[in-house]
């Protein structure tokens, strides 16, 4: 692994090794969690690499190794240590960084790949929802063995999971159905469906400044944005990549920034309350780039991953200038 510092951007190379995503620590400033697989998660193991910034770039703090592709990271929201990624075997795995080794607990329910896991934000349930190429989406405490339910309805692959940062108990999910649906716990069943595009969905995310807004990117290559009170028609719609959008985030401190990374190799950023949308866009890697995010602690600071076998985290120019 050899880590560079040039430019704005800090690189991690991780030889063999192809990114699907990454998530920042909502604890430790900097600290990133990566999820990758081998031969592009099609055959072998997968790696969860935690990185931490340093003078030279990024620097590997630990690594575990399971026996298929990684596809999907999320932290816990109760313990700066705990984290669960999803695999191709069908399985989830709960993690401790303060260990050496691990995982500490494998959660196999899913009958295929499981390409989505989402920890909820609301501090008062400790909850986790996974989707799968199974057509199911999972309900999970990490606490308990087996989930707690299991939530069907979708007609094809569940690329993405998101719980709501604002309603307790609720989630997105977006398929290769062309659909996404949002459910509650509570109800055990699908609240809304929308078609949202005519294509497959392969990402969601929920806004953190509205709990009715969310968008979707999809093999279309467009980012469509909902409001839920009326979901007829998008209240956006982004257009420029030009290959397949393969994950989308809203802004953490940017009520109307976006950013998406696609299998055109590019990471691009969005203001969609602009009449001039496309902000920025950044072009530092040569193969599909599947995973992004937003830093909590920095208003400037992405990190994302790339089947180029590099984990970059920067400061895009559209960010550091005010808005």
């Amino acid at each position: 692994m050899s880590a560079v510092c040039g430019g704005a951007a800090r690189t991690l190379r991780v030889p063999g090794r192809h990114g699907y995503a990454a998530e920042f620590s909502p604890y430790l400033p900097g600290r990133l969690a990566c999820a990758t697989a081998q031969h592009y998660g099609i055959a072998g193991c997968g790696t969860l690499l935690i990185l931490d910034p340093d003078e030279s770039g990024l620097r590997l703090f630990r690594s575990f190794d399971w026996n298929d592709g990684l596809f999907d990271v999320t932290w816990s929201e109760n313990n700066e240590h705990v984290l669960i990624t999803c695999s191709g075997d069908g399985s989830l795995q709960l993690w401790d960084t303060a260990k050496a080794a691990g995982p500490l607990q494998v959660y196999k329910e899913h009958t295929q790949e499981v390409y989505s896991v989402d920890w909820s934000q609301t501090r008062g349930e400790q909850l986790v929802v996974s989707g799968s190429w199974d057509q199911t989406v999972k309900l999970w405490d990490p606490t308990v063995g087996k989930s707690l339910c299991t939530f069907r309805g979708h007609e094809s692959i569940i690329y993405s999971t998101i719980w709501s940062p604002h309603i307790p108990g609720c989630f997105a999910s977006a398929s290769g159905d062309q659909t996404l649906r949002i459910w509650d716990v509570k109800a055990a069943g699908v609240r809304i469906v929308i078609p949202a595009h005519q294509a497959e969905i392969l990402s969601c995310d929920w806004c953190k400044y509205s709990e009715n807004l969310l968008v979707t990117g999809a093999v279309d290559c467009s980012l469509r944005g909902w409001d839920l009170r009326n979901v007829r028609q998008p209240v956006f719609e982004l257009l420029g990549h030009t290959y397949a959008i393969r994950r989308v985030k809203f802004s953490p401190f940017h009520a109307s920034v976006l950013a998406s990374c696609s299998y055109d190799f590019t990471v691009r950023f969005w203001n969609f309350s602009k009449p001039d949308f496309l902000l920025e866009t950044v072009e530092h890697h040569t193969e599909f780039t599947c995973g992004l995010d937003f830093s909590l602690q920095s208003p400037t600071q992405v990190a994302d991953c790339s089947w180029d076998e590099t984990i970059k985290i920067y400061d895009p120019a559209c960010l550091t200038i005010p808005a």
